[in-house]
């Protein structure tokens, strides 16, 4: 590891660590990041998730101490996406690296077009919606969720934001605090598989981890606040370049 690498690796762990609370997709930057710095894709995949669950374990400690929860509804969500995310661990932890480089680009570019098209998701918060059928289609939908967040996790705070804003309504600020929550849950069921399959470089996962857990902490001190559009512009332009560059190299 050259001298600069994990000052460069801390200063991207904490801008993905911002990026997946306040709003999504912070791995699309970490998860390339690894492999151009030469692990096989799927060592990387398995060293972000040490980041992401460090990460979280601070985030998920900062809303709770706002006061900012949805308990007992977010470890239902939790434990839903935990069960699902073992499946897309196993599925995962022996692909094909060429295989999983392209399925990592292609879901970038989806990314980026959910960015561009979508508008915000704060913008489609009606209320909030808790009767049992918007609760039940919510577990079913996040152990799907899981099997996504088990299999590759890159750009899945997107994907959680909107199942959070149809489904129930939630504000911003309480679906970034069930989101952490959730990612939280899953992500040890996870990290529980790459260990197992020793597919992780510990190394990189705990420098990682350290800018991670700062930017965690940061992003759920001003997820409240407006404005992210620039870091959403930032993001669309890194994830096609990051995502060409996979695809071709």
């Amino acid at each position: 590891m050259e001298y600069f690498e994990p000052i460069f690796i801390v200063v991207a762990g904490i801008f993905a660590g911002f990026l997946n609370v306040v709003a999504g997709g912070g791995s699309l930057i970490t998860l390339p990041l690894l492999i151009f710095l030469g692990l096989p894709p799927t060592i990387a995949n398995g060293t972000n998730r040490i980041a992401i669950l460090a990460q979280n374990s601070f985030a998920v400690a900062k809303f709770n101490k706002d006061g900012v929860s949805s308990y007992p509804y977010s470890i239902y969500l939790g434990l839903s996406a935990l069960s699902g995310s073992v499946l897309g661990a196993l599925l995962v932890v022996d692909l094909d690296e060429q295989l999983f480089k392209r399925i990592l680009s292609i879901v970038m570019i989806g990314v980026a077009a959910l960015l561009f098209f979508n508008s915000k998701a704060a913008n489609l918060v009606k209320g909030e919606k808790m009767a049992f059928k918007n609760q039940l289609w919510g577990v079913i939908s996040f152990f799907f969720i899981g099997i996504y967040g088990g299999f590759l996790h890159a750009g899945i705070g997107f994907i959680i934001i909107l199942a959070l804003t149809k489904l129930n309504g939630f504000s911003l600020v309480k679906t970034n605090s069930i989101k952490v929550t959730v990612a939280l849950v899953y992500t040890i069921a996870a990290v529980a598989v790459f260990v197992y399959k020793d597919a992780i470089s510990w190394k990189y996962a705990l420098i990682l981890a350290t800018g991670n857990s700062l930017g965690g902490y940061l992003g759920s001190v001003f997820s409240v606040k407006k404005g992210d559009g620039w870091i959403k512009g930032i993001l669309l332009v890194t994830i096609v370049a990051l995502a060409i560059k996979l695809w071709f190299f």
